[in-house]
This record gives structure tokens, sequence and C-alpha cells, in this order.
């Protein structure tokens, strides 16, 4: 879904920072290889991603939906040298692609892959997040926003991905789109939690930071 006009978007891309070459390798064997590659993030909102972990400065960091990897090498720009990443992943085909480029970055030993539902594995974790990623089924955001709170502190990010989900949160809904309806229920959370403080920004299909009162 594209929110601006693409000479638009181009400019953007053309004066922020350049898409490192491992992305852009990772970026061509998802698309060659594995289903669904729009799923990956790209370019631009990488950078973000990227610019985001760098001014958090985080610890230790938490994402919801590895896919092939990219948000993850995006995020663990951020991390100092004791840091650590752990990213969760229902898709055990995957895990293969995500740790050859994971281990190319040199972040590979700081990043701890989870094969599973998030929701059964975030409880088991001995770790407090500074910053958190969620992006994975829509249907379950409440979900993991209630399990991932748990795991914060005061002054913790947590970023939501595929907030506007193309356009579809300013539409008519239909009876069977559940993530829809799920994600109208989500973002309107959000705004009125005041365990948090949130802003949704149109980055891509739509990108919300929320911090952690």
């Amino acid at each position: 879904m594209h929110f601006l006009p693409k000479a638009i978007e181009k400019y953007i891309l053309d004066h922020s920072e350049t898409e490192p070459p491992l992305l852009q390798e990772l970026t061509r064997e998802t698309h060659l290889k594995v289903l669904q590659p729009r799923m990956i993030t790209g370019h631009f909102q990488g950078r973000v991603l990227s610019m985001l972990s760098k001014i958090c400065g985080p610890t230790n960091i938490l994402e919801i939906g590895t896919y092939t990897g990219y948000s993850a090498l995006c995020l663990a720009e951020g991390l100092g040298a004791d840091g650590q990443l752990h990213t969760i992943d229902i898709n055990e085909e995957l895990l293969e692609i995500q740790r050859r480029y994971f281990d190319k970055s040199g972040y590979g030993s700081q990043i701890v892959q989870h094969v599973g539902n998030a929701l059964d594995i975030i409880p088991k974790l001995q770790t407090v997040f500074d910053l958190v990623f969620i992006d994975a089924e829509k249907t379950q955001y409440v979900d993991y926003f209630e399990c991932v709170l748990k795991k914060t502190r005061p002054g913790s990010l947590i970023l939501s991905d595929n907030v506007l989900w193309s356009g579809k949160v300013v539409e008519a809904v239909t009876k069977d789109d559940k993530a829809t309806k799920a994600l109208l229920d989500y973002n309107r959370l959000l705004k009125e939690d005041d365990r948090v403080t949130t802003v949704l920004l149109p980055i891509r299909d739509g990108l919300t930071l929320s911090r952690v009162c």
C-alpha cells in the first residue's frame, strides 16, 4: 500500500541513509526464494527501525515476527557490545536463512532465535526489554501487547507494525475480516491505555510508537 505519491517516496529514499549491502542481498534472496516477499521490512522502514534503536540504545530487544530477519538486523544496529536481541517466529523453515544473514552481519552472537507461539515463549524469557517490535499475527496484537508489557520497564519503547493495514482501518469492515477488526481494537487500546503514550506514524503500512509510562 502506497500512502504517498511514488515520486515523494523515491525522494525520501534518495535523501535517507543508504540501505546496507547485506540487507540489499537479503531482500534479493527473499524475493527469489521465500513466499510473500512483500512481508519484508524494506529499505525506508528498516532505516527508521535502525535509527529508533540507535536512539534508544537498548540492552535487550524483543521482536515478535522474524520472517527472513531483515527487521532484526536493523534493530540490532542499536545494540551495545553486551546487548542481546530475542526474535520469535512461528515458521521453522525460515531459521536457516535468518541465521545465515545474522552471522554475516556480525551480530550473530547477539541474536537469539526462537520458534513457536510468542505467547508461549515470552513469559519464559527472564529478561526486561528496552525495545519491542511487534510484527506477527494481527489478530493477536492485543495479546502480544499485554504479554510484552510485563517484560518492559518505564521508558521502554514498543513498536507495532502494519497498524494501517493497507488503509483498511478507515474503510467499511466486512464481517469475516478478523485482522482489520483486531487492529481497530488494538489501535484504540494504544490510544486509550494510560500505561503507554502513543503516536501512530504513516510509515509504510503504519508504525506505532508506544512508550511505557
